[in-house]
């Protein structure tokens, strides 16, 4: 159980070696593609320093505000949530309306103070029908506490696409400030632009850390032979039946990396190809609570799944189970700490994968830090991307999504 400080993120593969079905030139093909199109866009502006110098900018102008709202669905918000929880060190209150239920967006905002907060509206396309039913409801209580229409400026920020918005417009119309995701980023692939950047900051996360690790990462990942050999894995095991594929971080800070990890893997590798259907499922999942759930299915069940088991070396906090009880397992936790068990828990758990044979890589991270969270998201953006690219489906629409939309409004009109 012994614990070593690294600066490199740890691959450890338990996969059998078999005849690979994808080789070595398909995938480079697939990563010279990525790079040469418009989509390699999320890697680039991690060095675009005029996106973290708009965001500190507003960042000043409302730092003081004590409640922080993010109003957004799908990657408008989980990836902020994801960087919250993971490293979050004021004592700011933050709250994410992601979602339309009528009782939970009632409850919300009643728990607050909503005249000491800021509305993060988030939409690429500037039309989304939930974020912008959330915006609406969120200005009629503004209105309803005496704020001017006038005033709606010193209560939202708005975050969407720099060329074609109806958010945009908007924004121009009030006089409320708003921040950009560059076009060809995807809302997927959007949490180191201002979509998570400004909570972050609100978050007392370091931004620029952030991104310049993130890019250092990106760019060394792209083209090592660890990404070729990564893709091949899951391809390989795809080809063989393994379409299910697991997300399991050993720490609770890191248990929304699960939830955004879901959506990443499902809106991009879930497709029509001419009359087939490609799909690599997602199971968001966290240890060790999810040994006593979960942990039972990936055992025992179908052969099917693939897990990605996150290690997390160091924490800040030592937590003795030093104790005077007269009881055995109490006892057997005397000279052990909390931090102790968790190890213990992570190596048992693939022992017995191993003896299951049971498919996993072993991601081992240093801590949870803006190094580290930001590497883990550029590895499984870029393997989405090339996973994708190298099955000749588009990883970065979504066209199955947009037709739900569609049939929506239909009802919403049929309706009246």
């Amino acid at each position: 159980l012994k614990r070593n400080t690294r600066d490199k993120m740890q691959f450890i593969y338990n996969i059998k070696n078999s005849e690979s079905q994808y080789t070595v030139e398909q995938i480079q093909e697939a990563i010279d593609a990525f790079k040469n199109s418009v989509r390699f866009d999320f890697i680039k502006t991690l060095d675009d320093k005029s996106l973290i110098s708009s965001t500190l900018e507003i960042y000043e102008q409302f730092k003081d505000r004590t409640n922080f709202v993010q109003v957004g669905i799908g990657g408008s918000s989980l990836g902020p949530e994801m960087l919250i929880k993971a490293i979050k060190r004021t004592d700011k209150n933050f709250y994410f309306l992601n979602n339309i239920d009528t009782d939970h967006t009632v409850e919300t905002l009643k728990s607050f103070d909503i005249k000491d907060s800021i509305f993060y509206v988030v939409s690429k396309s500037g039309g989304t029908a939930e974020t912008m039913a959330q915006m609406a409801i969120i200005t009629n209580t503004l209105l309803e506490k005496g704020v001017k229409e006038s005033e709606l400026s010193k209560y939202f920020v708005f975050c969407t696409d720099p060329v074609e918005s109806s958010l945009k417009d908007l924004a121009q119309e009030l006089g409320i400030k708003y921040l950009t995701v560059p076009s060809n980023v995807g809302g997927r692939f959007s949490v180191l632009t201002p979509v998570g950047l400004l909570p972050a900051l609100f978050a007392g996360i370091d931004i620029e850390l952030m991104n310049s690790s993130a890019s250092q990462f990106a760019n060394k990942f792209i083209d090592s032979d660890e990404l070729i050999k990564l893709t091949q894995t899951v391809l390989d095991l795809h080809h063989s039946g393994v379409n299910e594929t697991v997300l399991m971080p050993y720490s609770s800070k890191l248990r929304e990396l699960s939830f955004w990890f879901v959506q990443l893997w499902a809106e991009s590798l879930g497709k029509k190809k001419g009359s087939d259907r490609v799909g690599l499922t997602p199971i968001p999942s966290y240890g060790a609570t999810d040994q006593h759930s979960q942990m039972q299915l990936f055992m025992e069940g179908p052969r099917n799944k693939l897990l990605f088991m996150v290690h997390v070396e160091n924490c800040q906090h030592e937590l003795k189970l030093t104790n005077s009880f007269n009881h055995s397992k109490l006892k057997k936790l005397n000279n052990f700490s909390l931090k102790n068990l968790m190890d213990a828990e992570f190596f048992g758990t693939l022992k017995a994968l191993d003896e299951q044979e049971i498919p996993y890589i072993h991601l081992g991270i240093e801590s949870v830090s803006e190094k580290s969270l930001s590497e883990l998201i550029l590895l499984f953006e870029i393997l989405t991307a090339i996973t994708g690219l190298t099955l000749k489906i588009d990883p970065f629409d979504q066209p199955g999504v947009e037709a739900g939309k569609i049939y929506s409004f239909e009802w919403l009109d049929k309706s009246l």
